[in-house]
Parts: structure tokens; C-alpha cells; sequence
């Protein structure tokens, strides 16, 4: 009951019949506003600054763009620190790439998994062998795509990187090959292995791989122009790097960064594209992606998904007796829930392993965006109480939390 209860709830915040931003059908690129213009307080976001600056003095990150907006517009958006500081330092600019890691699974695969089912080539209910026939045996003939969305599967978190294999059709056979940890169903265990077997269904299902499939279909669409798979060189300079080749085991360099290359070992062994890592993105790339889910599956104009798509995907999609709640893809309530911090008492969101981090708020129609590279220069530290502390400064900064605003 309270599973069914929290997707009423959020279904009716998403299909209430007032818009929700100026950006619903034609409001064009998102532009900066003043916070109190849209219902929040200046002097209260300001503690984000304090926050960051904690941060980087305690050498968790070498800096970090944050992005906030609310009702369509751009309330604080602001870079700190340095994008690099080894080789040589750079500072931090609101347009740096980031390796945004397992924000691919929500941002690439989850949409173009939303879109197959919308077109009607794809049943979330369906068992995953129905598309994948390979996909059979060792505990997985009954696991269906609703379990892959969710990370119900019983799929172990990942492959055995110490096995030798190279490329996207090795991975895949080692995929086949794999044993399930867990009865689909009946355990809640995050792994890469469900997106991985997602984006092999859009795959086969599109005709075309999940990168082509993802631009031409999301990023083109919505005019995230700095959202890809495998950036080319000429965004090299705008990209954040992560930590030393020689810490991957890639390169016997000390001082050679990854840069412009998945961090992921198992996405880059597969060749920069997978459905769980190795997309590439931007602040305000992200926050587009995020007000699209806002505007119920439209954004300036165009419609990606519809509000019913959307609001199946952010409403509760796990088993209703398991304590850990997952929408398709997104994290609602569970032990990876830090972005979300202490005040948003609903929402989704998702976070990646090299620093990032996506809190949306149908409610208040706001979102959180804080992206770093907390692997940089040589490892790396938790920053799962700056990505709390950031939703709360956010969370207490809002005037109307009950006001759905028609601009």
C-alpha cells in the first residue's frame, strides 16, 4: 500500500493539468533567472558556495559545477575550483565535461528503453530471453525487463574483470555465460549487468547501437549538443579528467590521465559504449534532459515521451514488500539515495562513480545538478554528504513548495 500510495502521489503531481514551466512546449533554451523570480531564496543558496568550498578543502573534490533550476530557468549555476590539476592545473568552467558514469543508465538507456515501449516493440513484462535468446540458463530465464529496470534481477553488480575479454561481443558472451546471485524478484542488488543487457535490447530491437540510437533520438531532439558517447578529440579541452591510466590498469604512465575516455573498466574494455557507463555530458545538457522529465516528456516544443511514459518511470517499480524503492532506472528511495538529502521527502535521482549526481523534484518542479571529478588527481573520496548537504541548502531555499506555477 504505500508503494501504490507514492506512485498516486507522484503520478497526479505529473499529470495535474496546469504546466509546470515556461519551457513546457516552446520555451526554448533554458535561461538564468533570479532565484526569487521563481520562488527561492538568494542569500539561501548561497550556502551551496560554503558547501563546495568545504569540499575542496578537505580534498574531496578539485572543484565542481552545481546547477539548480526551478520552473524551467536557471537559478544558481556556478563552477568552483579547477577542472584539473595534474598534469598542469585548470580551472573549473560551467561548460566542463564530465564523465557523468552511471548516469548513462538514466539518461541514454532508460529513455531509449521508454521509447521501444512506447512504439510498442518492447514489454517491460516481457522476460529478457523473449528479445535476447542467449540470455537463458544459470538462473535467468524467468528474470524479466521490469527486473533488469529495477535491479531485481539477482544479476551479480558486475563482470569478473580479472577473465580476459575485449570488445562489445566478448562482453556479451560472458553476459550469456553469467549465474545469478538472487531469484529475479526477490533482493535488491544494484548492477551494471541489468544496463548492460538493456542496451543490447535497443540494439536488437532499433537496428541501431545504443550511442546512435541515444543521439538520434534524445540528444538531437532536446539540443544537448555536448552529450555523447566517445567525445572526439576537439572536445578534449573541455573534458574533467579522472585519475591515472596506471590506476586502471591501462598504462604503466604515472602522469598519463584518462581523459576523454570512459573511466569504467568494463565500458571502456567494451569499446566507450555500454547501457550502465560511458556517456558524456555537461550541467546544462543534464538540466534539459531533467526538464524534459518535468514538462511530462516534452521540452521547447518537442515531445520525447509521453506523461504517462514519464510517469511510470519516476513512480515505484519495485517489489511493494522490499524496503529499497527503484522507478524504471531511478533511484527513489534506497541506500543510494544521498542526492536527494533530508528535506526532498520524494523525487528521483540517480549518481555516477566519478562525482555526479541528478536530483529532480516533480513537486516543486526544481532540480539538482552537481557534477565533479572526485577521482582527480589519484582516487578519490566519498561526496555523498556534499551531494546531501546540497539538496538540503536547495530544499530550504524554496518559498512555494506546494505551488505548481504556470508561467
Amino acid at each position: 500500500m504505500r508503494n501504490f500510495g507514492f506512485c498516486l502521489l507522484i503520478t497526479a503531481v505529473l499529470l495535474c493539468g496546469a504546466r509546470l514551466s515556461s519551457a513546457d512546449d516552446g520555451g526554448g533554451e533554458m535561461l538564468m533567472a533570479s532565484p526569487e523570480s521563481v520562488g527561492m531564496i538568494s542569500s539561501q543558496l548561497n550556502f551551496i558556495d560554503e558547501a563546495v568550498a568545504a569540499s575542496m578543502k578537505a580534498k574531496e573534490i578539485p572543484g565542481a559545477v552545481v546547477l539548480v533550476a526551478r520552473h524551467g530557468q536557471i537559478a544558481y549555476l556556478k563552477a568552483f575550483g579547477n577542472r584539473s590539476v595534474k598534469p598542469s592545473t585548470e580551472p573549473m568552467t560551467v561548460d566542463t565535461i564530465f564523465d557523468i558514469s552511471s548516469l548513462t543508465k538514466v539518461v541514454a538507456t532508460l529513455p531509449s528503453i521508454m521509447l521501444l515501449v512506447e512504439n510498442g516493440t518492447l514489454r517491460i513484462e516481457d522476460k529478457v530471453k523473449h528479445y535476447l535468446p542467449k540470455f537463458t540458463g544459470d538462473g535467468k530465464d524467468d528474470i524479466t525487463v521490469r527486473h533488469l529496470l529495477n535491479h531485481y534481477s539477482g544479476l551479480p553488480a558486475g563482470f569478473d574483470l580479472s577473465r580476459k575479454w575485449s570488445g562489445t561481443a566478448e562482453a556479451l558472451e560472458e553476459l550469456w555465460d553469467i549465474d545469478t546471485d538472487a531469484e529475479p524478484g526477490r533482493e535488491f542488488k544494484y548492477s551494471d549487468l541489468n544496463f548492460i543487457a538493456l542496451g543490447e535490447i535497443v540494439r536488437v530491437l532499433s537496428g541501431m547501437t545504443l550511442d546512435v540510437f541515444a543521439k538520434e533520438r534524445i540528444f538531437s531532439p532536446l539540443g544537448m549538443r555536448d552529450t555523447c558517447f566517445r567525445p572526439p578529440a576537439s572536445l578534449a579541452a573541455r573534458i574533467a579528467p579522472t585519475e591515472p591510466r596506471r590506476n586502471e590498469r591501462r598504462s604503466t604512465s604515472a602522469n598519463q590521465m584518462i581523459r576523454g575516455e570512459v573511466h569504467d573498466p568494463t565500458a571502456w574494455r567494451m569499446g566507450g559504449v555500454a547501457g550502465h557507463a560511458g556517456l558524456f555530458s555537461t550541467a546544462r545538457d543534464l538540466a534539459v534532459f531533467a526538464q524534459m522529465l518535468l514538462n511530462r516528456g516534452s521540452y521547447a516544443g518537442k515531445r520525447l515521451l509521453s506523461p504517462l511514459g514519464v510517469a511510470a518511470m519516476i513512480s515505484p517499480q519495485s517489489p511493494a514488500d522490499q524496503p529499497e524503492i527503484r522507478g524504471f532506472g531511478w533511484d527513489i528511495h534506497s541506500t543510494y539515495s544521498a542526492p536527494k538529502g533530508d528535506l526532498f521527502y520524494r523525487g528521483v535521482g540517480h549518481s555516477g562513480f566519478t562525482g555526479v549526481s541528478l536530483w529532480i523534484h516533480p513537486a516543486t518542479d526544481t532540480s539538482i545538478i552537481l557534477l565533479t571529478s572526485r577521482l582527480h588527481p589519484g582516487g578519490g573520496k566519498s561526496i555523498n554528504h556534499l551531494r546531501a548537504v546540497v539538496a538540503n541548502i536547495v530544499a530550504a531555499s524554496i518559498l512555494d513548495p506546494d505551488e505548481k506555477r504556470n508561467n
